[in-house]
């Protein structure tokens, strides 16, 4: 399902949190977004998640992509995911990708996180995962 299909093109906000400085996977990433149909916001690194989540909420975004190689991912979705808890963001999804273990992967899921894509993902497979998920659960 490819994100032309809806009745508008689905908007994502692409961010790098934290001082993890290597943006490369996020810009190819948010490349294969835009080329599949969506409308990328690309925030660019060194973003707090009280950046990201204000951003989302001001794009009107449907879902948020973190990419994250520093480490910091047990506490960078959790505190995303209560900003967005806050604003009333309960309808759009955060996903994301870079170096997580496989059981932080499983932690981060059951506090609401969407798929973690570990490097190396096919791109169509994160372009179908949101798409379909934005289909399922926002309102167009």
């Amino acid at each position: 399902m490819a994100a032309k299909e809806f009745n508008r093109r689905i908007r994502i906000l692409v961010a790098k949190v934290g001082l993890d400085g290597h943006d490369r996977g996020a810009r190819i990433i948010a490349t294969s977004l835009r080329d599949a149909g969506m409308e990328v916001i690309y925030t660019g690194l060194r973003q707090t998640p009280e950046m990201v989540v204000n951003t989302a909420l001001q794009e009107d975004v449907d879902a948020i992509g973190i990419s994250i190689l520093s480490g910091a991912h047990m506490t960078v979705f959790p505190k995303i995911l209560s900003l967005m808890k806050q604003k009333q963001l309960d309808d759009v999804l955060i996903t994301g990708g870079g170096i997580i273990p496989e059981e932080d992967i499983a932690t981060l899921k059951k506090l609401g996180v969407g798929e973690l894509f570990p490097p190396g993902t096919n791109t169509h497979d994160i372009v179908k995962y949101i798409s379909e998920w934005v289909h399922e659960h926002r309102n167009f």
